[in-house]
């Protein structure tokens, strides 16, 4: 992971500029690291073709990677407000960027973020590829790109979801070149919050699949749905980076509490992109859930009012984190500075403007 994971919030950018550049090299750093693991774990896992070519195909495609995201800002939110956190003499862009490249590929703890980073982008991946087939949504664009099975065989596509599947829970303790030997540990902590809320995910889809059916769903029953289908990994993400660095037991409360209001926000945001964005935009097909004859957020509430939800559901979830682990009081004056100078905070930030 990013050396500066622990000094993200230490940054002395007092301008929006500055905190959006910051904000921007952090995210790129995250991600670098995250495309050169995931060629470490195919390279460790000796998958035959075509399935090793369709699994590379899918986990490297444009996505977001906002669940990657979520694990290294709540590791960096928890590491700065610990015992552990450093400061960063920063005073150039240049210098940031210095930062921001170092590696450190011998710290366990570090080390511990970057598997839990690669263990949620599997997971979520997988998903995608398995809500996308014939039998499910039958889309036929995901992320800018053909879907798996429309590139590749069905039984393919299949495959490759199945073993992303594995893989997401082998990599938390795999022996991976450039990793630092798994903390057995940490590791257990993660597994602990890592399978449940998979096993969530999976129910959550199947809800949905029957709500597809149903004359009668409310918007408590959505609401329910999507705390298991989006908001279950979500939620994995954010309390792992955190295990990975330490965090404590109020902190893990104040990070699970943020997690359920930033997931469900996300998947309003999503009911209202569908019908709002175009499919160059979103990269996959806008008005999906429509054609679906889905309950969504829009259906129940319009765009307006289910915009005005999906902010208040973010506007909670920054809540509970200047709750619990903001540096300081923040008053009127200097809540912009911290959200822009806050890992976690710039993330949800981030979200919140995202238009696809």
């Amino acid at each position: 992971m990013p050396n500066s994971f622990k000094s993200f919030n230490r940054s002395d950018s007092s301008t929006d500029s500055n905190a959006n550049n910051s904000t921007k090299q952090f995210h790129s750093a995250v991600r670098a690291q995250l495309a050169k693991d995931i060629d470490v774990l195919f390279a460790y896992a000796q998958l035959p073709s075509p399935l090793l070519d369709a699994c590379r195909y899918v986990m490297t495609g444009q996505g977001k990677l906002v669940r990657p995201l979520l694990v290294a800002s709540a590791f960096a939110n928890v590491n700065d407000h610990s015992d552990k956190s450093i400061d960063s003499k920063l005073d150039t862009d240049t210098a940031v960027s210095d930062e921001l490249a170092s590696l450190l590929e011998n710290d366990s703890d570090y080390d511990m973020a970057r598997r839990a980073a690669l263990a949620v982008e599997l997971l979520h991946t997988y998903s995608l590829v398995h809500d996308d087939l014939p039998c499910m949504d039958d889309d036929d664009l995901r992320r800018g790109q053909p879907t798996a099975h429309i590139v590749f065989e069905e039984s393919t596509a299949l495959l490759a979801g199945d073993v992303l599947q594995t893989l997401a829970f082998e990599v938390l303790t795999a022996e991976l070149p450039t990793f630092a030997p798994y903390d057995s540990d940490i590791a257990s902590q993660l597994l602990a919050i890592f399978a449940p809320r998979a096993r969530r995910m999976v129910s959550g889809q199947m809800l949905d699949l029957n709500a597809e059916a149903s004359d009668s769903i409310s918007q408590s029953d959505l609401e329910a749905i999507h705390r298991d289908k989006t908001g279950a990994l979500i939620e994995a993400a954010m309390l792992m980076g955190g295990i990975c660095a330490g965090a404590t037991a109020p902190q893990r409360m104040a990070l699970q509490e943020c997690a359920q209001h930033i997931g469900l926000a996300f998947q309003v945001q999503d009911d209202i992109l569908d019908v709002t964005t175009s499919t160059d935009t979103l990269g996959k097909p806008a008005g999906s859930d429509e054609k679906l004859d889905k309950s969504t957020y829009v259906k129940f509430m319009g765009v307006d009012k289910a915009t005005d939800y999906a902010q208040s559901l973010f506007n909670d979830g920054r809540a509970a984190i200047i709750r619990e682990m903001s540096s300081h009081e923040l008053s009127s004056e200097n809540e912009k500075t911290d959200t822009d100078n806050d890992a976690l905070l710039a993330l949800i930030e981030w979200l919140w403007s995202r238009k696809k």
